[in-house]
């Protein structure tokens, strides 16, 4: 007789969690109840089971502020718009149209910018 061997095949998606939160506690309020605790949930910016859990284990919670600086979001709004820019261009140029002097010209200043916003970057972080 052979042994076979099973080779399962990776499926891929989502990693397994190592811990996970299976386990359900249901709570009774009133509506009014409901609504203080999710506004107090939302303002310091987690879900009323995150805030739960935070009040149960550690009986206090600390704000969560998730405020990024003026040049980290400056930043990210200039690469967004380079990148629209940029789909735009690979997709005319992807396809049987040729680009146009002016098209030609903007791809040039905006390969500039995004040299600009590398340099940047790269001065923020050092």
């Amino acid at each position: 007789m052979q042994t076979q061997i099973v080779v399962r095949k990776n499926k891929g998606g989502r990693p397994k969690k190592t811990v996970k939160k299976d386990q359900l506690l249901a709570v009774r309020c009133t509506l009014y109840e409901r609504r203080i605790i999710e506004a107090k949930a939302n303002s310091v910016s987690l879900s009323v089971s995150e805030y739960f859990r935070e009040i149960a284990i550690n009986g206090k919670v600390d704000k969560r502020l998730k405020v990024l600086p003026k040049e980290v979001l400056l930043f990210t709004a200039t690469l967004n718009h380079l990148a629209a820019n940029l789909n735009q261009i690979a997709k005319k140029r992807n396809g049987i149209e040729e680009l146009s002097v002016l098209e030609r010209a903007e791809l040039k200043v905006q390969s500039t910018q995004a040299k600009e916003l590398a340099s940047a970057i790269k001065q923020y972080l050092l």
